[in-house]
């Protein structure tokens, strides 16, 4: 409870957590509301005339295939959130418990584990994620972020870890310890509360990264066809060279709202970063 006081306090006076947490809102807001204002059936091929400027009718114009592109992003959104929450979230629990495990006991638990982390991080992920995904016939949303986090979780695992083997030489782990406590309890209730600012800006870096990872890879060509994301649509803004043609409403409102995230988010991490070790504390 303390640390929620100190985190909403410190929210509060910290302007780039204020602000980071605001702009990752709208974006959700964005996709959540945004269904129940404007219909998104809009989003269908042959919706509307091809390649039609912003209008009345249509605020961001169609694309080439008759979709209303306001309609087609606001749909594309949420999807494109799922996919970095659910690789994020699955990316720090591996972490997490990988960190806590090695960092705790130490050892040759901690060497073997250590070891792993340190070649697979070297591996270019990027490069396993297009092989892995163009080995699929289908992607699903929870299949991606699945792929995404088997290789995401080494960072917040190498920085978990750091905190963890300061932690446990503390004195009231050595008093746990003495006062007979079992080494589940000692982490859950004695080290992991006291690592809360660390996991949150592991965890807002991993769906940074998750959403990264498959924004690239829908681009390629390689996320869910049966769904809209974000990275679908700059997939068919390439394909149609929108850019070239001066569609600047087809290709300019979903690159906006992945800006408008990963600002967010950046933000977030590194107002979260700064609560956990105030010597970070640097002008962004």
């Amino acid at each position: 409870m303390n640390f929620i006081k100190k985190a909403v306090i410190k929210s509060i006076v910290n302007y780039k957590l204020t602000l980071g947490l605001f702009l990752c809102a709208v974006v959700v807001l964005f996709g959540v509301v945004g269904p129940a204002f404007y219909d998104i059936e809009k989003q269908e091929v042959g919706a509307g005339m091809p390649m039609l400027e912003p209008s009345s009718e249509y605020p961001l114009g169609t694309d080439a295939q008759g979709r209303d592109v306001l309609a087609w992003v606001i749909a594309g959104t949420p999807a494109t959130l799922r996919i970095g929450l659910l690789a994020g979230i699955l990316g720090v629990v591996i972490g997490a418990v990988v960190a806590f495990v090695a960092g705790f006991y130490g050892g040759w638990v901690d060497t073997i584990l250590r070891i792993l982390t340190d070649v697979l991080i070297t591996v270019p992920g990027i490069l396993i994620l297009v092989i892995a995904a163009s080995m699929l016939e289908v992607v699903t949303i929870e299949l991606m972020a699945i792929i995404i986090a088997s290789l995401a979780w080494m960072g917040p695992a190498r920085v978990i870890r750091s905190q963890v083997l300061v932690l446990r030489e503390k004195l009231f782990v050595d008093v746990s310890r003495l006062s007979g406590e079992p080494d589940w309890k000692i982490v859950f209730l004695e080290v992991a509360p006291n690592l809360m600012p660390f996991l949150l800006a592991s965890f807002v870096s991993a769906v940074a990264g998750a959403l990264l990872a498959s924004i690239g890879l829908e681009v390629l060509g390689l996320g869910p066809a049966h769904l809209a994301t974000l990275g679908q649509i700059i997939f068919w803004v390439d394909f149609y060279n929108a850019l070239l043609r001066g569609a600047w409403w087809w290709w300019g409102p979903p690159i906006l709202v992945v800006i408008i995230l990963f600002v967010g988010l950046f933000l977030a991490s590194v107002a979260l970063d700064e609560i956990a070790n105030p010597r970070l504390k640097t002008r962004v």
